[in-house]
């Protein structure tokens, strides 16, 4: 009999969602999204301290991922929002999970 034990691993979905979601913004982005679509603007004055670029990117990343939509209505004015997917939705009852966890546990920083 070993005294060694088993490696426990960490299951390769959870791990692939805590690095999409832990990258800066990600989450943050998509939490600003729940209440329904935003403009970039809205986005950027909503999530304080990313630079346009970085909100760009993200968004880019996102729309990638399949959890956000960038919708253009022609106007005029041209207008552009950005919405959850179907998928993005399905995030929010891990989301709001996570902010009643981190408001209970988590000290204020």
């Amino acid at each position: 009999m070993s005294d060694e034990h088993e490696p426990r691993l960490c299951d390769s979905a959870l791990v692939r969602a805590f690095d999409f979601l832990g990258k800066r913004w990600n989450g943050i982005i998509l939490g600003s999204l729940l209440n329904g679509p935003a403009s970039f603007s809205e986005l950027r004055r909503g999530v304080v301290g990313i630079s346009d670029s970085v909100l760009s990117e993200r968004l880019v990343e996102l729309s990638r991922a399949g959890l956000v939509t960038r919708r253009v209505d022609e106007g005029p004015p041209v207008a552009v929002s950005y919405t959850l997917t179907d998928a993005g939705l399905g995030l929010l009852p891990a989301l709001r999970e996570l902010t009643v966890w981190s408001s209970a546990n988590l000290p204020v920083a």
